[in-house]
Parts: C-alpha cells; sequence; structure tokens
C-alpha cells in the first residue's frame, strides 16, 4: 500500500507553522516572566521610593513645625512671667494652623516623661505632639494639626493615585491615610512582620503581584504602609503581558501569512514546472515555463524554469530536426520506390526498343532494305540517347544534394543549345516549336552540357503537359549582366501551393494511377540544382489563363570575366 505524502506546499505550511508557533510561544513565556518580574521589581522599587518620599515629607513637615517651634521658645525665654508665657501660647495656637495646643513640661514635676523622644503621638486620643527643649528643667510639648499634616505629606503623590498609603502607629492604629481601603489596610496590618526593620523599606507580599512595602521611622512611632493595587496591577503587570501577547500574535500572524504568501507563489512555480515535465513526457515539446517572478521568487526556481526551457527548445529543435530526418527518411524510402518504379517504368521502354531493333538487324532468316537499317539504326541511336539522359539524370542528384557539382564555365552559344534540345527529345517533331530566339544573340557564361541537359529536361516537360495542338514559345532577353530565357506552354493553371513543390525530387502533376505521360519526376529538380550552380537562378509561373512559363536567368560570358 503505497503511503500518502505530503505535497511540498504542505510540508511548508506545517513547518513553518511548528517553526512560528512554537518559538513564539516559548519566546512570550520567557519575555512575560522577565517583564513580569521586571515590572514587579519596578513596582516594588517604586514603593520604597514612595515610602521614603513620605518618610521625608513627614520629618520636612516636622522640622517646619520644629523650626516655627524654635521660634516661639526664643520668644518665650524673653516673657518671664509664666502666666504671660500661657497667654502668648494660647495666642500663637488659635492664629497657627499648624499648631493645636502647646503645654510647657517640667520633667522633675513629671517623672514618665521622656526627654529623649522628639515626637510623641497617642493613638486614643490621636494627638500628635512635638517636643522641645526651652533650658535644662523645661520643655514644650506642641500638639500639631494631623489635618493639615496630611494635606502635606500626600500632596505630592497626586501621580501614585492606585497606591494605598497608610500611616500607623506601634500598636497598628491607623493615623493618616491615602486612597483608604478597610478590607485591604486589615490584611496588611496581619502581614506586617511581628520584628519590624528600622529605617529600611522593607517588602512584604503575599500576592506576587502586589507588591507591599513597610518602613518603620526612627525616633517616632510611626510605621509607614505603601500597598499596590490591583488597578495599579492591572495597569502595569496585566497591560504589559496583553501588550507583548498581542505582539507576538501580530508578528506570529504577519510571519505566518508571508509563509503562506510564500508558499503559494512557490506551489504555483513549481506546479508550472510540473505541468512543464508532464507536458515534455506526453510529447508536447512548446509549452514554456512562466514563473511568477517578485519578491517571493527564489533565484533557484528562476534558474531552474530558464533551464528547463532551454531544454524544451533543445528538445523541441531535436524533435523538429528528427521530423525532419523522418519526413526526409520517407521521402528517401519513397525515392528508393520511385527509383525502383522509374527503373523499372522509363527504362524499360528504349531497353525493349534497343533490344527489339537490334534483334530484328540480327536476323539472317530475312532480307532488310538500307531504309530499314537506316531508320532502325536511328531508333536505337535515340532511346540509346534517352537512356543515356535518364542515366545521367539519376547520377547528378547526389552531386546536386552534396553540392559536388563539377561545373565546367564556358562561353555557349544560347541558340545551339536550344535547337541541340529540341533535335534530342523523342516525339518534338509534332509540336510547333517557335524559337525566338535571334542568331545574334550574345553568349551566355555556362556549363555547355549542363546547360543542355536543363533545356532538353525544360522543353520536354513543355512538351508532356502542354495542350494538343498548341506551340511552345522559346523566348529569350538580356540587360548589361545576365540573360534571361524563358519557355512558354499552354497546360492546366497550376496552385502556387503545388507550384512551389515542382522543383523537390519525384514530384509530378500526375500520380501513379492517373499517370498519363512519362518521366521520372526529377526534370525540375535537376533543373534548379544545375543553373544555381552555373550562378543561375529558376522561376516557375502560372496563370489564370492557363498559360505556364520557366523562367532561366544566367550570366552573360564577358571577356573580363574568361580572363580572370
Amino acid at each position: 500500500m503505497i503511503k500518502k505524502r505530503l505535497k511540498i506546499v504542505e510540508q511548508i505550511i506545517i513547518i513553518s507553522l511548528i517553526g512560528v508557533l512554537v518559538p513564539s510561544i516559548i519566546s512570550w513565556f520567557i519575555i512575560n516572566n522577565v517583564s513580569q518580574h521586571s515590572i514587579r521589581r519596578e513596582l516594588a522599587h517604586s514603593a520604597q521610593v514612595l515610602a521614603r518620599i513620605i518618610e521625608n515629607n513627614i520629618f520636612y513637615i516636622m522640622d517646619s513645625d520644629q523650626n516655627r517651634l524654635e521660634e516661639i521658645i526664643i520668644s518665650l525665654k524673653h516673657i518671664p512671667d509664666i502666666t504671660k508665657q500661657n497667654l502668648y501660647l494660647k495666642d500663637v495656637a488659635i492664629n497657627s494652623s499648624i499648631f493645636k495646643d502647646f503645654e510647657i513640661i517640667r520633667p522633675s514635676e513629671n517623672p514618665d516623661f521622656d526627654k529623649n523622644k522628639n515626637i510623641l503621638y497617642n493613638s486614643g486620643t490621636e494627638q500628635l505632639w512635638i517636643i522641645r527643649k526651652i533650658h535644662d528643667d523645661k520643655y514644650i510639648k506642641a500638639e500639631i494639626n494631623t489635618k493639615s499634616i496630611k494635606d502635606n505629606i500626600f500632596n505630592n503623590i497626586e501621580d501614585e493615585k492606585n497606591r494605598r498609603i497608610y500611616l500607623v502607629d506601634k500598636s497598628g492604629k491607623l493615623i493618616l491615610a491615602h486612597n483608604y481601603d478597610e478590607e485591604d489596610f486589615q490584611k496588611s496590618k496581619k502581614q506586617l512582620p511581628v520584628n519590624l526593620v528600622n529605617n529600611i523599606a522593607t517588602r512584604f507580599e503575599e500576592i506576587k503581584n502586589q507588591p507591599r512595602v513597610y518602613l518603620k521611622m526612627n525616633n517616632v512611632d510611626l510605621i509607614i504602609i505603601v500597598n499596590t493595587s490591583e488597578e495599579l496591577t492591572e495597569s502595569t503587570i496585566n497591560k504589559a503581558r496583553l501588550k507583548i501577547l498581542a505582539a507576538f500574535l501580530i508578528a506570529a500572524a504577519v510571519t505566518i501569512f508571508l509563509t503562506l504568501l510564500y508558499s503559494y507563489y512557490l506551489y504555483i512555480n513549481i506546479r508550472q514546472l510540473f505541468k512543464g515535465i508532464i507536458a515534455v513526457s506526453r510529447g508536447n515539446y512548446k509549452r514554456p515555463i512562466n514563473p511568477v517572478t517578485n519578491i517571493f521568487t527564489p533565484r533557484e526556481i528562476i534558474f531552474l524554469a530558464e533551464e528547463f526551457n532551454k531544454m524544451v527548445d533543445e528538445i523541441n529543435s531535436s524533435y523538429k530536426k528528427l521530423k525532419q530526418k523522418n519526413k526526409e527518411l520517407k521521402l528517401l524510402d519513397s525515392f528508393r520506390s520511385n527509383l525502383v518504379d522509374t527503373v523499372s517504368h522509363e527504362l524499360r521502354t528504349p531497353l525493349t526498343s534497343i533490344r527489339g531493333y537490334t534483334s530484328r538487324l540480327l536476323r539472317t532468316d530475312i532480307t532488310i532494305d538500307e531504309a530499314t537499317k537506316h531508320k532502325s539504326l536511328l531508333i536505337i541511336k535515340q532511346q540509346s540517347e534517352r537512356l543515356s539522359r535518364m542515366i545521367e539524370d539519376l547520377l547528378v542528384i547526389p552531386d546536386i544534394e552534396g553540392a559536388k557539382l563539377n561545373i565546367n564555365f564556358e562561353r555557349v552559344n544560347l541558340l545551339n543549345i536550344v535547337e541541340s534540345s529540341i533535335y534530342s527529345i523523342k516525339g518534338i517533331e509534332e509540336r510547333i516549336i517557335e524559337n525566338n530566339i535571334s542568331n545574334d544573340f550574345p553568349d551566355v557564361l555556362a556549363d555547355k552540357d549542363r546547360l543542355e541537359q536543363v533545356m532538353i529536361n525544360i522543353i520536354s516537360n513543355a512538351n508532356k503537359y502542354a495542350y494538343p495542338d498548341t506551340p511552345i514559345k522559346i523566348e529569350a532577353k538580356y540587360d548589361e549582366d545576365k540573360a534571361t530565357i524563358k519557355v512558354i506552354n499552354q497546360s492546366d493553371y497550376i496552385d502556387k501551393t503545388i507550384l512551389n513543390t515542382l522543383f523537390d525530387k519525384f514530384i509530378r502533376l500526375d500520380d501513379k494511377t492517373t499517370r498519363t505521360t512519362r518521366g521520372t519526376g526529377l526534370g525540375l529538380y535537376i533543373v534548379k540544382g544545375l543553373i544555381e550552380a552555373m550562378n543561375g537562378s529558376v522561376h516557375l509561373k502560372s496563370s489564370i489563363n492557363n498559360i505556364f512559363s520557366v523562367k532561366i536567368i544566367l550570366p552573360l560570358y564577358k571577356e573580363e570575366t574568361e580572363n580572370k
């Protein structure tokens, strides 16, 4: 059982899909994971930075408050009366947007007072104090307006709207908040480590893509918590993931599209090649390959198409030559058959006449008078000459085909050649011959014997095919360089397509079954070969008024030509 094999284009598509999708999916997972880790670290880092900023804001506000408090302390030093000091402090508290109340404390009178702390916060009353020393036995405690602090702390973090920020005391009680969420706040408190690290923004998280950071402040019992909300995760990690996925999908789609487009054009060109091969295998050698040429067409395909077309052209040329050779072989076979037929048919008649009259002359049982002897010998001579002409026609064919004719150029009198040719043709006496060549017609440059052979063939053909009781006209004219001889007779009109074939071997106007005239069918073929060998040309013409003519053009004889 033959297994079904995939086509080239199918294999390319499958390999391309595997080669594109598998690396793309693996790359997406790797890049997505790297991107996720990177963004997660960036979110955590930005949370740590934000915690530091809030810490700096708190200290900045406290430092500002402390500077204002220092000014108040300096003023108090210039007011010796305690009553006036209290009145001054009340007046400052009323007119200040920062301070709500003041209290002068003597450590000797308050044993629980810790003079090492600069900031105090009471989670129960949500009061925040700043403590400063007036002199060794006297301190001032200033209550801060927490609303003002909140506004100043979170004023510069508008770009962090998706962050949730909580400021708690050491007991976990909320002091200030930004984007407060009760559920998120409670989770953050539960996740805070038991042992907190001082003054270091530290990550603590339960959800990996939502990093949380705490910062325990020095010298202050406050903890800053910065949380990453789901909205921020959605706008960073998830969106980045979707963007990466979209980029990979677009890249994969473009790659697959280009691969399919490339495969399509490759398939078309390969199919063209297959069709060309099939056409050649079925004997059609005229079907070239015309590949689709564009940026997707490989150079190898174009090279294969060009070489295939060259091969097809060579095969077609060889095929034409082979057909021509086969045709020539058929013609050669026809030549052989015609030659046998000609030898058996045409040569038999003169041989029969020669044998009959020779036998008659050799008889001893009868008396033959001189007139009869002369007539018999004349017929034997004529049939011998006819037989000789046919043999010469047959022998000259190989020389014509091989261009090996031995032409002896000489000065030839055209009138003598024509008269000698007419005399040599049997049965010509019954035909009226109008020889219109003048006695002073200039000589031509030709081979005398070959030219006589030509004229015998032409006049003999005219005699065979002319209507009965119609004359044969022979005309000649000349100009400066050449002579033109015409042999004209009246006969049936010959179509041009047939007329052009009369110079071929064994071409006759009547076939074997309708043959009414004798001949080998070689006359005009020999005429053309001999005339062209003598630097001339021959032309046939048949008109609708039943006039047939053979025109021969030969060069004129000149003295300088002979000297050369």
